[in-house]
């Protein structure tokens, strides 16, 4: 064996999966998208508020819709304390927990929203990742429907103000209670279900990934992916999949006769103008379900959920949103298990090719609903709250798609380049580079081995500089500066065909007297932008 000493080995640069890095188109064109987002929050009273992104895991509590991970789908650690924290999988729960702590300090209703990154510990895939950014609004403290019915109406006014035209997004809005009550007619009422229900609401939530097939065998038995990994179903027998299935999904037709078997008369709810043919075909499929009219929790609970469904869709209809932009769709159920009332969601109609060179509907982009239990867990008492959120990154996705986000082009900073390295010359180039930033122009001063100025070019070139300022001791002598345009520059330099022609002839560059900088620069980058 050698004693040479092993070299140590080299660590390798990657990735953890299921995160990005994110490149200054990208966080730029997010701002900017955020910024239209922010404007219409703050439009309707909403104020912002930060949480931090690790919270004491029991305050999180355990509502995540995948939980075949370690620690139920977060990360986890545990402090010097021996207290467990979780990175938050959502911006929900931490806003559920500070509403608890400050609940003498906050008037309610509290009206706010807030921007962040959310973690999930769950398997990455295409367009899949465990770090995403999420924009939240949420009003805490109103129990009334008309709540729930501004939400919707922001969601809508929202996808417009990002420059998504009618027609190529839909509200959709439905209940949760609905499917509590037809999970109840068919067998999956009670505490000894609770799980069975949670992992029903997960399979539907599931239906625009996976289509009705896929949902109808996370109802049964369990579904194997195209990886070969297998998720466990709910083991529903055959005929109650369907029962949820043509409930949720499909059109059905009836008479009048089954009305009579209600202990309340929900006729009333088949009328309300407001809820397209979607909710004719769903009253109508309600009434098909075997034992919904014994079940008095499955009864009146219908009832209360269909009324609540009715009032909030006369108040977006009397607000003028008509029932194109904000529509009823039983299928909406969203995936987590806090949510107790009313849920939305906020899906694209318009195609794009997906990973697998398939056309199909971009879809959902964000949603939420009516959660009243999450500060009870702190407070013990009642405290009604109704929110929701947009899916920033796949939204941004979106509107690039649109040709809505990212068409401003960013212009490169100009360069002002060394060329003598002593400290006073070093200082005069950066009183030239603070002049220009002065008059409101991106600018740098090189900070690389000023002695090869031949590199100082080939970084403006790299970097996109739309000019690079040149003073040696000579121009410094004369009060002169030497701007050379590198966009002009390069179609210049195309065209000549040797080394000594191209120092010969300098192209794109010219003098001007060194008071002149900040009008000359400007105008020259006018130029570039117009030409």
């Amino acid at each position: 064996m050698s004693d040479k000493k092993k070299k140590p080995s080299k660590l390798k640069a990657r990735l953890p999966r299921g995160f990005a890095d994110r490149s200054a188109a990208d966080i730029r064109a997010t701002d900017e998208m955020v910024g239209k987002i922010r404007a219409v929050f703050e439009r309707y009273g909403f104020d912002p508020v930060e949480t931090p992104a690790f919270e004491y895991t029991d305050a999180l509590g355990k509502f995540l819709p995948d939980q075949d991970r370690p620690n139920e789908g977060v990360f986890s650690l545990q402090d010097d304390d021996e207290q467990w924290m979780s990175l938050r999988y959502d911006l929900t729960a931490p806003l559920a927990r500070h509403v608890a702590q400050n609940i003498n300090e906050i008037a309610l209703p509290y009206r706010t929203y807030r921007q962040g990154w959310v973690f999930r510990n769950e398997k990455p895939g295409p367009g899949r990742f465990r770090q995403f950014m999420q924009f939240d609004a949420d009003t805490v403290g109103a129990p009334g429907v008309q709540a729930d019915a501004e939400m919707a109406m922001m969601m809508a006014d929202t996808m417009e103000a990002l420059g998504i035209k009618r027609g190529d997004y839909v509200i959709r809005v439905n209940n949760r209670k609905v499917l509590d009550g037809v999970m109840e007619a068919i067998g999956l009422g009670g505490e000894e279900n609770a799980g069975r229900r949670l992992t029903v609401l997960r399979a539907i939530d599931k239906l625009d990934r996976l289509g009705i097939d896929g949902v109808r065998e996370l109802l049964g038995e369990g579904r194997r992916d195209e990886s070969g990994d297998f998720t466990p179903g709910a083991g529903l027998a055959a005929a109650q999949s369907e029962v949820l299935i043509n409930t949720m999904f499909s059109a059905g037709l009836m008479g009048e006769s089954r009305f009579e078997n209600y202990s309340v008369d929900i006729r009333p709810m088949r009328d309300m103008k407001a809820v397209n043919e979607t909710g004719s075909r769903f009253y109508d499929n309600i009434l098909l379900i075997d034992n919904l009219t014994s079940s008095p929790i499955a009864n009146d609970g219908l009832f209360w959920a269909l009324s609540s469904l009715r009032d909030a869709f006369e108040i977006i209809e009397e607000s003028g949103y008509g029932s194109k932009r904000i529509i009823f769709d039983p299928s909406v159920v969203r995936g987590l298990e806090y949510y107790t009332g009313p849920v939305y969601e906020a899906e694209l109609l318009f195609d794009v090719v997906n990973e697998k060179g398939e056309t199909v509907q971009f879809g959902s982009v964000g949603g939420g609903g009516r959660y009243d239990g999450l500060v009870k867990r702190f407070t013990g008492q009642d405290v009604p709250a109704t929110g929701f959120s947009i899916g920033v990154s796949r939204l941004m996705t979106a509107l690039k798609n649109l040709g809505k986000l990212g068409t401003d082009e960013v212009v490169a900073p100009v360069l002002v380049t060394v060329m003598d390295g002593d400290t006073e010359a070093l200082g005069r180039y950066q009183q030239m580079t603070q002049t220009l930033r002065e008059a409101g122009i991106r600018a740098e001063m090189y900070q690389g081995n000023w002695k090869k100025f031949g590199n100082q070019l080939r970084y403006a070139d790299r970097r996109g500089c739309p000019i690079a300022i040149i003073q040696g001791s000579d121009e410094r002598a004369a009060g002169k500066i030497q701007i050379k345009d590198m966009i002009e520059g390069r179609k210049q330099a195309a065209a000549i065909e040797s080394n000594e022609e191209y120092r010969a002839a300098r192209p794109g560059q010219f003098e001007i007297d060194e008071a002149d900088l900040v009008a000359e620069v400007r105008k020259l980058l006018a130029a570039q932008r117009d030409g």
